[in-house]
């Protein structure tokens, strides 16, 4: 496996171009399976959740054609029979759930086994079993480890999708799809609204179906026959601009940012802007420079439009050096805090009870060994080791493979001392 080389200490300057959305593109992938003409999808990330989800639409038998750049993929249907999605690949990637919903809906039988993923806590599937069952669905909750199902032409129905801890993004995606092409009309109360389920409804329309109420927590879907291919440009992804700001604001540089869209950031923005971070936005993107001493902050995560969990760990680590004491709630997972104590190996201070994390800034954070736990874990501690006096190295970085593309070159590009490495500790591919 590989190991990520920090030396801290320098700011970062340039400008940097964001990627297409990873969230955005898996079940925009997973919707191919609805349609047997091609699906033809523009500026995927170069990613391993990417590939292991193509890897997952081969064995469902779909053609995957691959544009040279490999940012541009044209799936096709050339065996429809196939509806089962194994543990070898689904294990390795919890949003593989999104072709339970296109198989049922299209192919009228599934077995998906259950989803693996970045371990963050505990994330049931009922809510997506419950809208799919609600549409007509005949699931066998856990079966020999899979979930197995079949359906005749689904039917809709009202849906509420709400959870203990807010709606259930990949469920909402999965219903929706079914529903797409269900007999009648589906009304999703209380659906998720990120960018990344807006998107995938924008996708779906472009194949014929008939979604409104998009960007708000009531999606109306009035079912149509059949659903045709689209060509379809992936939003750019917000997570990675995020997190590029943070590693700007830490270092107190002046970055700019390119390709990406404000307007998904509100709350991120909002608060960098209260810790004395400024952003000024531009065309296309932001420019992010420092405004005087980091400011401490408490906060909340929450669903969209509300701050991302997705970027609570990399805020955490710009808090480390604020002066004073911050406090994070995290309501999406609350024991999404493994990413603490690798921070706290770089001389952090933060104390975490419950689902509260209290962070006490000091004055400098210092290079270390550290291991990556999880997707946006690993891009804390990387953000971390930006500044840490001395060498930093992030270990098991294949979790950040998952979610960031070359993270190593673009943090290079702006003025970082970063290098990958073969890690000899650790056994597996280097990448």
């Amino acid at each position: 496996m590989d190991k990520i080389v920090i030396e801290g200490g320098r700011r970062l300057n340039g400008v940097v171009e964001v990627s297409g959305s990873k969230n955005a593109a898996l079940p925009v992938m997973a919707a191919a399976i609805l349609t047997d003409e091609p699906v033809t999808i523009r500026r995927l990330p170069d990613l391993t959740d990417v590939r292991t989800m193509a890897n997952i639409l081969n064995d469902l038998g779909m053609e995957t054609t691959w544009s040279d750049d490999g940012h541009t993929l044209t799936l096709r249907t050339t065996n429809d029979a196939l509806c089962t999605a194994p543990y070898e690949r689904v294990s390795e990637m919890r949003a593989s759930i999104c072709v339970l919903g296109p198989l049922l809906a299209k192919r009228h039988k599934a077995t998906v086994a259950l989803p693996g993923g970045c371990k963050i806590g505990e994330r049931p599937v009922d809510l997506h079993l419950l809208g799919l069952r609600a549409l007509g669905a005949n699931i066998i909750d856990i079966l020999h480890g899979n979930i197995e199902g079949t359906a005749d032409r689904l039917k809709g129905a009202e849906i509420f999708l709400a959870g203990p801890n807010g709606p259930t993004v990949l469920g909402t995606a999965n219903v929706m799809c079914a529903a797409a092409l269900a007999e009648g009309r589906t009304i999703i109360k209380e659906a998720a609204c990120e960018p990344e389920i807006q998107d995938l409804a924008l996708l779906l329309n472009k194949m014929g179906a008939k979604i409104t109420g998009i960007g708000t927590k009531q999606l109306i879907i009035d079912g149509v026959e059949r659903l045709h291919g689209a060509d379809h440009e992936l939003i750019p992804d917000r997570i990675e601009a995020g997190t590029y700001m943070a590693a700007a604001a830490i270092t107190g540089g002046s970055v700019e940012l390119r390709n990406m869209r404000c307007s998904d950031l509100d709350a991120v923005i909002d608060h960098m802007q209260r810790m004395n971070i400024r952003i000024t936005k531009l065309p296309g993107g932001c420019r992010v420079e420092p405004d005087g001493e980091l400011a401490p902050l408490n906060f909340a995560t929450a669903p969209y439009p509300g701050f991302p969990t997705d970027m609570q760990a990399q805020l955490m680590a710009l808090l480390t050096v604020a002066r004073g004491t911050s406090i994070i709630t995290e309501k999406v997972y609350p024991k999404r805090f493994m990413h603490v104590a690798e921070l706290n190996r770089l001389g952090a201070k933060i104390h975490t009870q419950g689902s509260i994390a209290i962070v006490e800034g000091v004055e400098s954070l210092s290079g270390a060994k550290v291991i990556a736990s999880d997707l946006r874990a690993s891009a804390s501690l990387v953000i971390a080791g930006l500044i840490a006096k001395g060498h930093t190295e992030v270990k098991e970085v294949h979790h950040i493979d998952r979610g960031y593309e070359r993270i190593e070159e673009k943090l290079r590009a702006l003025g970082a001392r970063i290098r990958r490495e073969h890690d000899p500790e650790e056994t597996g591919p280097a990448r």
